[in-house]
């Protein structure tokens, strides 16, 4: 469904009119326009659209009914439009709250998984209010679009090689450089838990490694989860838990789609970006319950559920980044399904122990409207991931608190990095909503990059 943004209206430019119902008697509609309004029981429903009629018997214009109060997604709100607008040059007849909100919803409204089927839609030109940063919008835009594409591919197109291949066109874009340490090579460079985790599928597990940007700028690196697809392992999932196993790399999904908007936006970082690419499969040869895995640190992890190996691969990954002592380290995995009942699929839960950076993250997520709440790393809850025959377990008996243990679990890698933060996302879309449609999406990343935006500039 194509959208395009332009700097000013054509000529043929048709208005929308952006109203609430509690604002909409105010409007200067016309008299026309309103008795036909009137006649067609509108009056400013959020979310609802009415073309315009023009005395030819064309449209002359259309009135969007935006939601009044501005929590959650509803700056994106404007993604209906993108959706139910004819084809055409469009413009907004009256200034929206937030321009880059808007049209930034308008774009993500636009949005479709094209791959195996065709999509229709109709090819809409939207002109941007005065003040809105097109650039900007777009390369967000393209970021979510990315994480999207790839959350949504089933695994039989995105497993290992093909996420390789993912980071490596990412890369060429953007003139980065990528490094991967693949299959056995992994043990010979200490990445121990990455290779049991992986090592039963077809496909080998790799460690990939992506670098962009000056070597002397700040250093801010990304890891993201990318379990291909996750069966449980050996503590198999039952088949209504593998329904949505694709997503399992939404992690790595993310901070790619981060990743390609802070390359877009050039900012003044050395950006760093590890993906542990796996499948957790089963074989003769899948690592087990009760097995002690040596992780790259030299602590011992207790496999007490083999279910929990995302946690697995980024305590490698992590520990490999927290030997550069990095300005900002940020890991990113759909990592428990405690974190969704916590907080639903909307609101993924954060950790850190930087007060600075959660506050700056609180309030990037309202400004930009990408929901993002802070949990506690409870230290108490650290002594559940005990156990009686190797450093620690990487699970808890008791189930409590999932999504804070399993923080506490990968926290333990990360000792030289000054500011680190975790994000449990759920990496998808159980509902349609104005900027998405049902499937996977880009949870945090605006949030984040407008942090990094605000500290590193661009």
């Amino acid at each position: 469904m194509p959208l395009q943004l332009t700097a000013k209206p054509t000529a043929a430019s048709l208005p929308v009119y952006i109203v609430t119902k509690e604002a909409f008697a105010n409007v200067d509609i016309g008299e026309r326009s309103r008795a036909w309004a009137e006649a067609n029981g509108f009056h400013g429903q959020e979310g609802r659209v009415l073309m315009l009629p023009g005395e030819d018997g064309g449209i002359a214009g259309a009135l969007f009914g935006a939601p009044a109060d501005h929590s959650g997604f509803s700056g994106l709100a404007t993604g209906t439009l993108a959706r139910q607008l004819p084809a055409g040059d469009w413009h907004f007849a009256n200034a929206p709250d937030d321009a880059d909100l808007a049209m930034l919803g308008l774009m993500l409204g636009s949005y479709a998984f094209s791959r195996y089927r065709k999509q229709d839609g109709s090819d809409i030109s939207f002109a941007a209010p005065k003040g809105a940063g097109i650039d900007a919008v777009n390369r967000r835009a393209d970021g979510v679009f990315l994480t999207r594409d790839l959350i949504n591919t089933p695994a039989s197109d995105m497993g290992p090689d093909a996420l390789e291949e993912a980071v490596r066109t990412l890369a060429k874009r953007h003139k980065a450089t990528v490094k991967v340490i693949s299959g056995d090579e992994l043990l010979k460079k200490n990445f121990p838990m990455i290779h049991a985790v992986g090592r039963a599928a077809a496909q080998a597990p790799r460690l990939i490694d992506l670098t962009w940007g000056p070597r002397s700028a700040p250093r801010v690196t990304l890891v993201g989860k990318g379990v291909c697809f996750d069966t449980g392992g050996l503590d198999i999932k039952p088949a209504s838990g593998m329904l949505l196993m694709k997503k399992d790399m939404g992690g790595a999904a993310n901070v790619l789609g981060l990743a390609s908007m802070i390359m877009a936006g050039k900012l003044n970082v050395r950006l760093r970006v590890l993906i542990p690419a796996v499948e957790n499969a089963i074989s003769g040869d899948a690592f087990r319950p009760g097995d002690v895995l040596t992780s790259r640190k030299g602590m011992t992890v207790e496999i007490g559920n083999t279910d929990a190996e995302g946690r697995l691969v980024l305590a490698d990954a992590l520990a490999l980044a927290d030997e550069d002592e990095p300005a900002l380290l940020v890991d990113m995995a759909t990592l428990t399904g405690a974190a969704r009942v916590a907080l639903g699929p909307d609101l993924p839960p954060f950790f850190t122990d930087d007060d600075a950076l959660a506050a700056a993250l609180a309030a990037a997520s309202q400004k930009v409207a990408d929901p993002l709440w802070r949990l506690p790393l409870w230290a108490p809850y650290d002594k559940k991931l005990s156990s009686k025959i190797a450093d620690f377990n990487n699970v808890t008996s008791d189930g409590f608190a999932g999504a804070v243990t399993a923080a506490l679990f990968l926290k333990r890698f990360v000792d030289r990095t000054a500011s680190w933060v975790h994000f449990d996302v759920f990496g998808w879309s159980p509902m349609e909503r104005p900027h998405c449609p049902v499937g996977g999406e880009a949870q945090g990343i605006r949030a984040i990059e407008e942090v990094l935006l605000q500290r590193y500039g661009g």
